[in-house]
């Protein structure tokens, strides 16, 4: 009997061999397919949203400067807005006014003026509470996107912007990172079936490793390549999906910098906008620009920098947006308002917040668009907070805001020297102006010369 049970022992090795073999290139074949279709899907539609909300907040962010344009009939400025759009974002291939019965006022084609542009249609990716529309074009599915934002001024229609976005640079790099991945990932079978068939008793560690990289690449959590066990075939799987990580990480870098270029492009607009803002006085213009170039180099004074020095930089060139509702009989009147007048006035960091709330890109800088004319002691406005509750960036600009302001002048006053606008901020620090940052701002402007 003892005999018998050992000679049987070889032949229940191999049968459980076996079956742990084929689990476990089931199971194997199964993470690998499974991690794949994941990996696919969410850097695809990780790319397709960050696209289309860069696009809607691109189409949003003309929309102010084309409804003034159009209420003031200023076909010129608006022909120079879409052309300098155009010029800046290689990717869109057309932008176009329309009119509030769709016929054609200004478009980047010269050639398509004057006519009617008939509803595209298409598959309606996504559609906004504010009218914005996003839809891909019929025709050319997957290569050309359309999004089709409200122009409302004061209240009313005027048309809409229409904004041709490429798609199909995009959908040649995932195309190129698929192919990639898929051969990848063939590799990772091939050397799986081999070492499961050679070494299926030494498999539970190095796949739990593999399994663990596919999860944390799933995430987006790879950070370190995954530990080789060995120097054979199961090793080298592990270092062959090392690569593919890296591979993926690589795509994914490059397809980043792609957004970002998209985003670099979306800060240029903001810059045009900014610009026609202030145009629309003479008092004004280039204010903004002035104020962002103070604002930063505060900001660099205190140690502030990337990311948050860079959203100080835009909320300036936003922060006088909300004057696009004030009328003009307020914004170029020949001396001082009167009480309705500058009630009325004091609600353009309001109007600017609305404005830029609109766009979910943009919500970042409503804090300190809102609150750029609070005071340090609480009277100011629209809340009336106080010191720590002032945004910092808010309190930034508020500085910067009110020394141009100073040294310019204005319909109901001359502008201040250099000398009469920092006796003023010593004044009023700790009332008007953070008493933290006021003595650093001034110094920055003594040492400007």
């Amino acid at each position: 009997m003892w005999t018998q049970s050992v000679l049987k022992r070889p032949v229940s090795f191999r049968n459980i061999r076996a079956k742990t073999t084929l689990l476990i290139l089931f199971l194997l074949t199964a993470t690998t397919f499974t991690s794949y279709i994941i990996t696919i899907r969410i850097m695809n539609n990780h790319i397709a949203d960050k696209v289309i909300r860069t696009a809607e907040s691109l189409g949003r962010s003309i929309a102010p400067s084309a409804g003034f344009l159009i209420g003031a009939q200023d076909l010129l400025g608006l022909d120079y807005m879409v052309y300098q759009i155009r010029k800046t974002n290689p990717d869109i291939k057309s932008i176009g006014i329309l009119g509030p019965r769709r016929d054609i006022i200004v478009h980047s084609e010269i050639k398509e003026r004057g006519r009617k542009m008939e509803p595209a249609g298409g598959e309606v990716l996504r559609k906004s509470e504010d009218g914005t529309s996003v839809r891909k074009i019929s025709g050319a599915p997957g290569s050309l996107i359309e999004i089709e934002s409200p122009i409302v001024f004061m209240n009313k229609n005027l048309g809409s912007v229409v904004l041709s976005v490429d798609w199909s640079v995009l959908l040649t790099a995932q195309g190129e990172a698929r192919r990639k991945v898929i051969g990848l990932f063939a590799v990772i079978l091939a050397l799986g079936a081999i070492s499961s068939i050679l070494l299926s008793s030494s498999l539970t560690k190095p796949i739990k490793e593999l399994s663990s990289g596919v999860e944390d690449l799933k995430r987006g959590k790879m950070s370190k390549p995954l530990r080789i066990f060995s120097g054979d075939e199961l090793g080298r799987l592990t270092a062959s999906f090392n690569e593919m990580s890296g591979l993926i990480t690589t795509q994914r870098d490059r397809l980043a910098q792609n957004a970002q270029e998209l985003e670099e492009a979306y800060v240029s607009t903001v810059r045009v906008v900014a610009a026609a803002i202030d145009a629309r006085d003479s008092y004004t213009l280039g204010h903004s620009t002035r104020v962002s170039d103070l604002a930063v180099a505060l900001a660099k004074e205190i140690g502030l920098s990337g990311q948050e020095l860079e959203d100080i930089e835009i909320a300036c060139l936003f922060h006088d947006v909300g004057k696009i509702k004030i009328p003009d009989s307020i914004l170029h009147k020949k001396g001082w308002l009167d009480s309705a007048e500058w009630k009325e006035m004091q609600r353009h960091p309001e109007y600017g917040a609305e404005i830029l709330d609109k766009a979910p890109s943009l919500r970042r800088f409503v804090p300190a668009v809102r609150h750029h004319h609070e005071w340090y002691d609480g009277s100011g406005y629209p809340d009336g907070l106080t010191r720590e509750k002032i945004p910092r960036a808010a309190a930034i600009i508020s500085l910067a805001d009110a020394y141009d302001a100073m040294t310019s002048d204005r319909p109901y006053r001359t502008a201040m020297t250099k000398e009469q606008a920092l006796d003023t901020i010593r004044e009023f620090s700790g009332k008007q102006f953070s008493p933290e940052l006021s003595p650093i701002f001034l110094g920055i402007v003594e040492k400007s010369g």
